[in-house]
């Protein structure tokens, strides 16, 4: 717990372990949902990812709750603040939402986004998946009530990771077994946990650590790692983005370089599907997943059958990124 508490500054005791990120978000959707009555407003996005929807959309059913779903600029990939602040109004209990879009890339301010919330009463919650191997996380700075993430994103194993505000752990109302820890963050933590993944998540920060070594903190190792990460994939990301997007037939999406973003790319071929594209880029010995990569909303708003995703990842090379680009090109020259 302690190497997590030093990735997302916090207190090693704030930190929750579960099998992933979306059994740990349906987990707390119950508790939480046990406090929501008929009437109360959830709000989402269409950019997260269905695990920051699903839990939440489960309590119209269960609870009378009412679900408002923030859109997306399908040109630029962003929020749409205006109307993330009208759904904000009325009996709004919870916000949820992701720090950044594992289809798009979209970086979401939610440090302004959680302030938002709180100046309303309302509680918010952060799905940090895709942030998180990216840009180092402050649940101080975020000033979120809830934040989850999953380690095999940062080269971990698969493990979920919650944290919350120490008051809200100890009082939501999870369902849990009576012999089983009252005291948190125990409570939260239904079942036999996998400590071979928790060991392994330890490995995954300190390997993150360790690409800036002979500093005076794990907490210190990991700023200057990811400042190193970013100074790295910048540039990389930046040829992939204007290489692809030069190509005929071609088409990115999310945010340019220049915007907050992190290197993750989705792109269409004209005349072949997601799946084709990714069988044929494999073939050269690139893979790169396709589909929706359980961001559905997403893809439904953008009228696509399916997306193709390339990332830059601290082993990335600039040759890589060439023969990527190459690839595509036959492919477009081709359809």
């Amino acid at each position: 717990r302690a190497a997590v508490g030093d990735l997302l500054f916090c207190r090693p005791e704030q930190v929750v372990f579960g099998q992933n990120m979306t059994t740990l978000t349906f987990h707390l959707a119950r508790g939480l949902g046990r406090r929501f009555d008929k009437g109360d407003i959830l709000v989402i996005t269409d950019l997260d990812h269905h695990a920051n929807r699903a839990p939440w959309e489960t309590l119209v059913a269960e609870r009378g709750v009412t679900i408002r779903s923030v859109r997306f600029d399908r040109r630029s990939g962003e929020l749409d603040w205006k109307g993330l602040d009208r759904a904000l109004e009325g009996r709004v209990r919870l916000l949820a939402i992701g720090a950044a879009s594992n289809a798009l890339g979209t970086i979401t301010d939610v440090g302004a986004v959680c302030r938002m919330a709180r100046e309303r009463g309302v509680l918010s919650f952060v799905d940090a998946v895709h942030f998180a191997p990216h840009q180092l996380v402050d649940v101080k700075q975020i000033a979120c009530d809830f934040l989850a993430c999953s380690p095999y994103k940062f080269y971990g194993p698969h493990l979920g990771v919650m944290w919350g505000r120490g008051v809200l752990l100890e009082e939501v109302p999870v369902p849990k077994l009576e012999p089983a820890p009252d005291a948190v963050p125990e409570r939260l933590e239904s079942g036999t946990l996998s400590h071979e993944a928790i060991v392994g998540t330890r490995a995954a920060v300190d390997f993150l650590a360790g690409i800036a070594p002979g500093r005076a903190s794990r907490r210190e190792a990991l700023e200057h790692a990811y400042a190193e990460l970013h100074r790295r994939s910048a540039p990389q990301f930046e040829r992939l983005w204007s290489g692809l997007r030069a190509l005929p037939g071609v088409r990115v999406y999310g945010p340019p370089p220049d915007r907050d973003r992190t290197p993750t790319l989705a792109f269409t071929v004209e005349g072949k599907t997601s799946k084709a594209v990714a069988r044929e880029l494999a073939t050269a010995g690139l893979f790169l997943s396709h589909g929706d990569f359980y961001a559905a909303t997403v893809v439904q708003r953008l009228k696509v059958e399916g997306l193709v995703r390339a990332g830059c990842a601290c082993y990335t090379t600039n040759e890589e990124v060439e023969r990527l680009i190459e690839a595509v090109r036959e492919l477009s020259i081709n359809h």
